[in-house]
Parts: C-alpha cells; sequence; structure tokens
C-alpha cells in the first residue's frame, strides 16, 4: 500500500481552517509569530484532535507585518529561544487538547534561508527538541539527520518548480498554478517523479493561504485516492 500525507497552513486567520481540516491529514499550525493566537492554536488543535489530524509547529521569524516572508538577519541564540518558545507553546496548547506536536515545519522566509544558512538551520534545530523535520532537501534536513532526528521530504502541487527543483520564487512567472485540476495533476507528478533528487516525498503541501486553497486540496485529496495513495498523517 502507498502511503502519503497531505498537510496545509493553518492558522493564519486567511482561509477556513474547518474545511482545511476535513480534508488535509497534517496540520502546520502558525505559533503565533507570523500569524495565529493563541485562541486560533486551541480551535485549530481541539479539531485536528477530533478529527485525528496531526499538528505540526510552523515556526517563523518574529514578523506578523510581513507575514514571516521578509528575510531577517537573526542572531542565532535569539531564533534558537524564539523556536522553543514556538514550539513550547503549541505543545502546551495541543497537549490540552490531548493531541501532540508530531513535527517542526518552519514556515515563509525562514524555510528557504535555513535550506542554505547553516547558522540560521543550527539555531532551528537546536530549538525544536526532538521533533521531525518536514520540509524540502537542504541545510536544515541534513542537519537534522545528523542528528539522528526524522526528515520528511515535501512538495508543493500548488507551486511551480525550475530546473534544479528549487521552487520559483513567489512574484515570477509561473510560481502559482492556478485551478484546481493543475495543482491536482502536478500533485500526482511530483509523486512520480520529485523534484530535486529527493527519492520519495512523504508529505504534500497545499498553501493555506492561496486562493482556493480548501477547493485545492480537495482536488489532490481525490486525485490521490483515486491513483491509489493512502492518506494518512505525519
Amino acid at each position: 500500500m502507498r502511503y502519503v500525507d497531505l498537510n496545509a497552513d493553518l492558522g493564519e486567520e486567511v482561509t477556513d481552517d474547518a474545511a482545511l481540516l476535513g480534508v488535509v491529514t497534517s496540520a502546520n499550525l502558525a505559533c503565533g509569530y507570523h500569524a495565529g493566537s493563541v485562541a486560533i492554536m486551541r480551535a485549530v488543535c481541539d479539531e485536528a484532535a477530533r478529527l485525528g489530524v496531526s499538528i505540526g509547529a510552523q515556526v517563523s521569524y518574529a514578523d506578523r507585518e510581513h507575514f514571516g516572508r521578509r528575510p531577517l538577519d537573526v542572531a542565532p541564540d535569539t531564533l534558537r529561544e524564539q523556536v522553543a518558545d514556538q514550539v513550547g507553546t503549541l505543545a502546551a496548547i495541543a497537549r490540552a487538547a490531548g493531541t501532540t506536536v508530531r513535527y517542526l515545519k518552519p514556515h515563509g522566509a525562514l524555510y528557504h534561508r535555513t535550506a542554505t544558512d547553516a547558522e540560521q538551520a543550527q539555531a532551528v534545530i537546536e530549538g525544536s527538541g526532538d521533533l521531525p523535520v518536514l520540509g524540502m532537501p537542504g541545510v536544515l534536513l541534513d542537519l537534522a539527520t545528523g542528528r539522528g532526528r526524522e526528515v520528511r521530504h515535501e512538495g508543493f502541487p500548488d507551486r511551480g518548480y525550475d530546473a534544479s527543483g528549487r521552487l520559483v520564487p513567489r512574484g515570477e512567472p509561473g510560481a502559482l498554478l492556478e485551478g484546481a485540476d493543475a495543482v491536482a495533476e502536478h500533485a500526482l507528478r511530483l509523486l512520480r517523479e520529485p523534484p530535486g533528487g529527493v527519492p520519495g516525498l512523504a508529505s504534500l503541501c497545499v498553501h493555506g493561504d492561496s486562493p482556493g486553497a480548501v477547493e485545492h486540496a480537495r482536488a489532490v485529496r481525490d486525485a490521490l485516492e483515486a491513483a491509489g495513495w493512502t492518506l494518512r498523517g505525519l
């Protein structure tokens, strides 16, 4: 049997969290630094626990003004403490809801920075305990592997890739795929031909802040199940 996870960003106050939780198998939950709040985290954790959806800590630079998408130069000690604060806050909320934080995934600028910056990646690793790390190939996942942490590779059905297997930067032509059918078709292609030399993808991510996020997620799930994939959380 072939298994794959379907994840999306939740708790960012830009999409229908309840609808997405009915479709995805893992939820990357904003921990308050780029979006979200304790009340939102609590609501998402409660519903995720009820539905059996896995919760991941979506850690970010402290940058609510720019939704965590602005590159920042943060001292490693400060970043380590910020990551630990985010993970710790979400872990306590998840525990109260009867579930646990199952993995770590950086958000936005931090996601891309830690793929190439060893100092920033090391701070994220040190601040996040022993959680499995979800992401794309790069320094963060290499460091996690070196520390004996589990890593899970993901692909983005709603984003375009360049020839090297990296995401086309937002704002450039081809960065965002439009239409549920196109996104679903790309999801199946990513599983057949994982980008960047990855041996296989454990998860597919549909951006929760994209227009039509719920429709895209449903289309991807329907296509995966029709192709014989079994969905399960991380």
